[in-house]
């Protein structure tokens, strides 16, 4: 029986164990520092996230943080934790594309080819990630966000809801992209950047 630990019981959490169940996890439970949980969704929450020393089985942190994300799956991976990568049997993921350990790609989303994903980052529901791009480390690509070819987005990046980048653009590492945002030149100073065109507020 396979057998997946989702570190952060959130709506995110129930998004990824949806994923998780339709990629063949029949048991799945959750760890959680709230101590007010003690489910998510249909799945248990079985206690905190410290607990994952006691499981022998894959995992995944499902942290909308990147920060926090990446510092708890740096923890697995210093224990040597079986991390895996989730992809929705309905995303569309090209040749030649190369995912990290730890990333989600949801629901609609699109991958095209010789593009590549980090560890850890978040490709949500209907988002598109054209060909050539590098998606860096604990990236998140939001919810209907558009990145064009031979885009590079930096480590912890988040791209809004419905934000676009157009073709060869760089966004450099903790930045945050407004929702619907249009990002038509490089950004070189992280911040957060909001507009049509997109500017640093």
């Amino acid at each position: 029986m396979k057998q997946l630990v989702i570190i952060g019981a959130s709506g995110h959490g129930k998004v990824v164990a949806d994923i998780a169940r339709k990629n063949n996890y029949e048991n799945i439970v959750f760890l959680d520092d709230n101590d007010d949980l003690s489910e998510c969704g249909s799945y248990q929450v079985v206690g905190n996230v410290a607990q994952f020393a006691n499981y022998d089985c894959d995992m995944f942190v499902a942290i909308g943080n990147a920060e926090i994300r990446k510092k708890i799956q740096k923890q697995l991976e210093d224990a040597s934790k079986s991390i895996v990568t989730l992809i929705h049997p309905n995303a569309v993921v090209g040749e030649n594309v190369k995912i990290g350990k730890g990333t989600v790609v949801m629901a609609g989303a699109v991958i095209n080819p010789y593009s590549s994903i980090g560890k850890g980052c978040i490709i949500n529901t209907c988002a598109s990630v054209d060909h050539d791009n590098m998606v860096a480390d604990y990236a998140h690509i939001s919810v209907g966000a558009h990145l064009a070819g031979s885009v590079v987005v930096g480590e912890a990046t988040w791209i809004g809801a419905g934000a676009t980048v157009i073709n060869n653009i760089n966004i450099t590492d903790n930045c945050m992209i407004g929702a619907g945002a249009v990002v038509v030149k490089n950004i070189t100073e992280k911040g957060v950047y909001k507009g049509v065109p997109a500017v640093r507020n």
